[in-house]
């Protein structure tokens, strides 16, 4: 997921396994990797006097993750009403349709391929489940797929892997491109400025409690990215390998896999964009 770039003032450790926010617990999977930071965050929420919760991203199909959370939900005096997926990442939906099961619960997301007994997902959709005000964010670019969930009481929004705790995500081309990235990145920045978001729940890595600050610096991010590349090109490195080792010679070789989709994204980016 990351290409490695830290956010400013964010340290390489930190996590979250527990209470982010008045109506947010995280569970965190046990499948830590490069990849996916510290695991995925699977996110119950609910109102504080609600007996029904909302859960995004079950996560990885682990018998022992899936029971942490329904025990969790229980814990709390409530049961799973809605689970929503913020794209079809396996890290983030293969347990979906044995979580489904065992809470016999519908699953909503924006890919049918993923919908279990509900309805799909569209932007300014309103979810409403146990008096829980969620809404509907597109966010596509890392995927065609992935959304965002705008949770405004308590000024927050779940990103997926749109936004991580630590580092950038990658733009899974070729179904993720880089224009809607951007665009999304704008979006939700947006909410920072007009709608009160001040915290990012994310799919992977520690709460961030500088929303209006990550989004500046993942658009900034990219932008320097894309100039690096651009820069690369016109030095003569033309397939997406060699820019790979171009400008990602700073990160960690296990991501440059990750950063060859990513750089990929951009020259697509670059071609559709033309001349200046």
């Amino acid at each position: 997921m990351t290409d490695g770039a830290l956010l400013p003032g964010q340290p390489r450790g930190g996590r979250i396994d527990g209470p982010a926010t008045d109506r947010a617990v995280c569970v965190l999977a046990p499948n830590p990797s490069p990849m996916t930071l510290d695991g995925t965050n699977t996110w119950i929420l609910a109102e504080p006097d609600s007996d029904l919760a909302v859960v995004i991203d079950p996560g990885p199909l682990d018998e022992g993750h899936l029971a942490r959370i329904v025990s969790t939900a229980e814990r709390a005096g409530r049961r799973v009403g809605l689970t929503l997926l913020t794209h079809g990442h396996a890290d983030h939906a293969a347990g979906a349709a044995r979580f489904a099961e065992l809470t016999r619960s519908p699953v909503r997301a924006l890919d049918p391929a993923f919908r279990l007994g509900g309805e799909g997902l569209t932007a300014g959709d309103v979810i409403t489940t146990g008096g829980l005000e969620l809404r509907v964010v597109p966010t596509p670019g890392h995927t065609s797929d992935s959304l965002s969930f705008h949770l405004p009481a308590d000024g927050a929004v779940l990103t997926g892997d749109t936004v991580l705790g630590r580092g950038t995500t990658m733009v899974a081309h070729p179904d993720g491109r880089l224009g809607e990235y951007l665009d999304s990145l704008r979006r939700l920045r947006s909410l920072t400025v007009d709608d009160g978001v001040d915290t990012v729940l994310p799919g992977h890595g520690p709460v961030l409690g500088d929303a209006r600050g990550a989004l500046e610096f993942y658009l900034a991010h990219r932008a320097n990215r894309l100039a690096q590349v651009e820069t690369a090109v016109e030095a003569g490195h033309r397939t997406a390998a060699e820019v790979v080792a171009h400008v990602y010679a700073d990160v960690d070789r296990s991501l440059w896999p990750a950063a060859e989709l990513s750089v990929r994204a951009q020259l697509e980016y670059l071609r559709g964009r033309g001349p200046a």
